[in-house]
This record gives structure tokens, C-alpha cells and sequence, in this order.
């Protein structure tokens, strides 16, 4: 983005940061007492080249409209990412029933309950820890009905947790999972500015308390991504977006939902160091750890976690979402985790006793013999050869019917056109 100026008393040009320029679209273009469908913002942003409404296909899907496993081969859904939940070649059969003990009838805790937070604790450790000092105990890890409430008790507290100054600045890279713009523009302090980059994102200014700014031309905004880093974040962009923009927080998913990317080796390590060296907060969604196409199968069973590249549980400001919802592939289940320090965990407990309450207690029991080590190595061996030849086959197709590809994907069940 270009530098503003602003005339001073002095008559002089003095440069404006570019927080002033986001608090100014605050002061101008939102109004609490609209909704957010009818804020002056809104109808800007809809008003915009490839903004309007599509009425093609519904960004979310209503699972009572017909689509289920049973009747997958008779159509596609072309809606919301969800995996096949039936049996499939090498996996552990599906969960089928659940035996209840009275406690079980009980409200669940609103972190969890104990004993699966400790099962999510064990299996990071054995994971990606094994070699570190430093390890996860139930205390870092809060259970959620679903990656959205995980997501929604995040922004409902992270402004308290880490924040020390009366703005907080978040930001996205686009494309990327709809949930984001979704979840986060529910909170009436979080308000989306688009701006673009070598790295395009989204901004999100949480609100303060000021009366500075200087109202950006909306109308300029591009949206571009670059083919050329194949959909990567360019850690170096983002290290200078973070001291330019004054960031502090960071949002990814990782394997990357839609482009079928993933981070991953140095490249992992470097962004998770900078989080930690220029003290922005990374939150990152880890939902598709699992799906990543290996062409070398003995190395099937392989998953990425930034929870490798972490120094101190507790210090460093890192943040993963993960769920039984799509590496285990039982959506319904709506059993979520949130892993981060201890005190953004105790803040999660508190929001989420006016976020909905906790996950499903009975459901929370029946998944704590699903995170076991070896049961999880081997679904994960059993996810990767399935959806890689589902991949392969769909690319294949796509080739005959002249689509191109420009990025072929590594991970996640997307295909990036």
C-alpha cells in the first residue's frame, strides 16, 4: 500500500500509519446499530467487481438437503469441504456405538473433559514432541464443539490475552477458508479491511478506543495471489507486513484450505519463529494435518504440525485448531481442540461458558480411544493412499477435459483452478 499524507498545523505533509487508515473506515463506515448486511461497508464491499452474491453455490452447506454417504454415488457436493465418513481400505472400522456411564449424561467441562484433553496432550507429544524439554500437559489444550467455536472463542479472547494496547491488527491470507470472514466478522470489534501484498490478506482491526484515521479508496483494492510462489506465505513478506502494518495477529491454515498447499520443514520453522521474534500471535488451523500425497509410500503416515517447530508450550504465542472432523473424518462427532498456553486456554473456559458451552460429553468419551499413537498412524496411512488416488483420479479427468491446473496439490482434498 502506498504511503498517505496528511497536511499538519504546519502546513507540512506528515506520513499517517497505516493504523490510522483503518481506524478511520471504523469511524466512517461502521455503524453498530446496522446489521451487518446493511452497514455502508458492506454494500461498498458487495458493490465491488466479484463481490456480489454468486447464487451459484452456497458457501455453506445444510447437511438436511439431501447429500449424505449413503447416497454419494448418485451426486457431488460441491459445498462445504467434508470428507467421506464410511469405511474405507486399511482404516480402523467406523465408531458405531458408545457405551454410557450415568456421569456421561452430565454437562461436559467447558475446556473438556479431562481425560481426552490429556489424550490430545499425549499424542502432540509422542508426535512432534518426543525431542523437546518442553511438553503440553491437559492444561494446554481445550475441547470445542467444531473448528468454527474453536475459532470464535479464539477471537472472543485474543484481544484480552495478549493484547496491551488499545488496537489489535489480524491478519489472513486470501484465498483461504471462508470460515474466517465468516466466524470473525460476527464480533462487532473486529471489522475486515482488505489490502493487498506480495502475500494478499485480509486485515482485522480490533476495535479501540480513538478517533484517528484517514479513509483508504476502497475502490483501489485488488485481489490478487501469485502463481509463482505456489500459494506459499512468503515469510519474508509477512515478517515485513508485521512490522509495517503492526500485526499481532496472524491467521493460516495449514495444510492450506483451498489452494492444496503445505507448509512445511524450514519453512514451518521459519514462520513459527517469526511469530515468536516479532511477537505476533499465530493461529493456525491444522484441520487437514493429515492429508498430505507423498509419492514415496513408506513414508505414508507422516502428518504436519507447527507444534514440532515450538520452543516453550507456554511462551511462545502459538495457537492450533484441530479436529475430528476431517483427519479422522467424523464431522459429526463435532469434537474440536484448541492447543495453546495455558493462559489463552483458561480464557477459552471462560468464553465458552457464553459461547455455547462445551462439545458433546458422550461423544468426547468415544474419542479418546481414537487419538491412541498406533490407532492414529494407522488411519492416517489408510487417508493418504485413499484420497491421493482420489486426487490422482480427479486431476486425471480434469486433464482430459482441458481444465489447467497451474499448482497441482500436495495436500488437503482441493484442487485450486
Amino acid at each position: 500500500m502506498a504511503t498517505t499524507f496528511s497536511s499538519s498545523s504546519s502546513g507540512r505533509f506528515a506520513p499517517l500509519h497505516f493504523r490510522d487508515i483503518v481506524h478511520d473506515v471504523l469511524k466512517q463506515y461502521k455503524n453498530d446499530s446496522e446489521s451487518e448486511s446493511e452497514s455502508k461497508a458492506h454494500r461498498i464491499f458487495r458493490e465491488q467487481a466479484g463481490h456480489q452474491y454468486k447464487g451459484f453455490m452456497s458457501e455453506i452447506v445444510d447437511p438436511s438437503n439431501g447429500f449424505s454417504s449413503t447416497s454419494a454415488h448418485e451426486w457431488a457436493n460441491f459445498g462445504q469441504g467434508a470428507p467421506e465418513v464410511g469405511d474405507i481400505p486399511g482404516a480402523h472400522p467406523r465408531p458405531r456405538t458408545i457405551k454410557l456411564a450415568i456421569d456421561a449424561l452430565e454437562y461436559a467441562p467447558s475446556t473438556g473433559v479431562q481425560e481426552l484433553r490429556e489424550a490430545v496432550a499425549n499424542l502432540y507429544n509422542h508426535t512432534y514432541r518426543q525431542d523437546k524439554e518442553s511438553q503440553y500437559t491437559y492444561e494446554n489444550v481445550c475441547i470445542v464443539p467444531g473448528g468454527r467455536a474453536g475459532l470464535s472463542r479464539v477471537a472472543a479472547v485474543i484481544g484480552d490475552v495478549y493484547c496491551r494496547r488499545a488496537t489489535r491488527l489480524q491478519s489472513y491470507q486470501i484465498p483461504d477458508c471462508t470460515a474466517y470472514d465468516q466466524v470473525l466478522g460476527a464480533f462487532k470489534r473486529v471489522v475486515p479491511v482488505p489490502t493487498t501484498s506480495a502475500v494478499s490478506t485480509y486485515m482485522f482491526l480490533v476495535e479501540g478506543k480513538t478517533d484517528r484515521g484517514l479513509v483508504p479508496p476502497l475502490d483501489a483494492v485488488a485481489y490478487g495471489f501469485e502463481h509463482e510462489n505456489k500459494h506459499h506465505t512468503d515469510v519474508d513478506q509477512l515478517r515485513k507486513n508485521i512490522r509495517t502494518q503492526d500485526l499481532k495477529v496472524v491467521l493460516l491454515s495449514n495444510l492450506r484450505n483451498p489452494t492444496g498447499q503445505v507448509i512445511q520443514g524450514d519453512e514451518l520453522y521459519e514462520l513459527v519463529r517469526t511469530s515468536c521474534e516479532m511477537n505476533a500471535t499465530l493461529i493456525l488451523d491444522e484441520l487437514y494435518s493429515w492429508y498430505i500425497y507423498l509419492e514415496n509410500e513408506a513414508e505414508f503416515g507422516e502428518s504436519v504440525s507447527s507444534a514440532a517447530y515450538i520452543d516453550d508450550v507456554n511462551e511462545d504465542s502459538i495457537i492450533i485448531i484441530d479436529s475430528l472432523t476431517k483427519n479422522w473424518r467424523l464431522p459429526g462427532f463435532r469434537v474440536c481442540w484448541v492447543i495453546a498456553p495455558k493462559n489463552v486456554i483458561t480464557a477459552l473456559s471462560q468464553s465458552g461458558y457464553f459461547l455455547g458451552g462445551g462439545a458433546n460429553h458422550p461423544l468426547q468419551l468415544a474419542a479418546i480411544p481414537l487419538l491412541e499413537p498406533g490407532y492414529v498412524h494407522a488411519e492416517k496411512v489408510a487417508l493418504q493412499k485413499h484420497f491421493k488416488h482420489k486426487r490422482d483420479h480427479v486431476l486425471t479427468h480434469l486433464q482430459r477435459l482441458r481444465f489447467k491446473v497451474a499448482v497441482l496439490p500436495d495436500s488437503t482434498f482441493y484442487i485450486w483452478l
